[in-house]
């Protein structure tokens, strides 16, 4: 599924290539794991390793540390969602900084609406003190985006957690695990930074249209995986001209090509 010139998923497989993440588990429902498969292939075109699961059902965001937990081994661990937009100035620097958690980092995003979202409070250390699921009465303005580091003790945790009432194995019980333990951190996005989901129809719209107005304006492209490859020094000039190279009557080639 496209937002604007690209496909959804690029946007947060891009977040994860600028925060120095090269292997990645992408996990989809049984229907359309082989479109992402001939969409994306083993990612090494890119400097990347992708590797598939299937998600038999949707029981929720924190199965995916028990799908992926051979995928995950010792190591410590990022999950986004694959719906997710992230987009700002100093991104990059503080995904890079969160990559070695001791314990668990979530993000904090001020909303106008928090009653739709997850809800963390934090004190001035930045430590979370109350997560809330769409509370009525919410004690902050900070959502929680879809975007989540944790250590190697997520997998242990994610198999001790038991389904809500909506049948769903939920990432904030994942999150209170850590609170629970005083190790969860919050990182504050700058107010500078765009977080979208692109979950519904309307929101989806939304994003194409955020995406096409900065692109146009800047006449730089967001969440173009193979420039974030480029940058970020997993490809070489050549190899950027090879991937670049086939979509050259679309448009998007010619923009990797001027790439410097």
């Amino acid at each position: 599924m496209p937002v604007y010139d690209k496909p959804m998923i690029y946007y947060p497989l891009a977040t994860l290539m600028q925060a120095g993440i090269r292997e990645i588990l992408i996990i989809t429902n049984p229907q359309d794991a082989h479109l992402f498969k001939e969409l994306l292939g083993d990612g090494s075109q890119l400097g990347c390793q992708f590797s598939y699961e299937v998600q038999e059902a949707p029981n929720g965001i924190a199965e995916a540390f028990l799908i992926g937990a051979g995928f995950i081994g010792k190591d410590k661990v990022a999950l986004i969602l694959g719906d997710n937009i992230f987009y700002g100035a100093g991104l990059e620097d503080l995904l890079q900084k969160n990559t070695d958690p001791d314990g668990g980092i979530i993000y904090g995003y001020h909303v106008q609406d928090p009653q739709r979202y997850g809800v963390v409070d934090f004190n001035e250390e930045g430590n979370a003190v109350s997560i809330d699921e769409k509370p009525a009465n919410p004690r902050s303005n900070y959502a929680i985006p879809g975007i989540y580091f944790y250590d190697n003790e997520v997998v242990k945790i994610a198999r001790t957690i038991t389904p809500s009432k909506r049948g769903e194995l939920e990432i904030t019980d994942i999150n209170r695990a850590y609170l629970q333990k005083g190790k969860l951190k919050v990182s504050i996005l700058d107010r500078g930074t765009a977080w979208l989901d692109t979950g519904t129809f309307s929101s989806l719209m939304q994003a194409a249209q955020f995406v096409a107005v900065i692109e146009e304006r800047q006449g730089l492209k967001i969440g173009s995986i193979e420039e974030v490859a480029y940058k970020m020094g997993y490809i070489t000039k050549n190899e950027l001209k090879d991937l670049a190279t086939p979509l050259l009557r679309s448009g998007y080639g010619e923009y990797l090509l001027n790439l410097k």
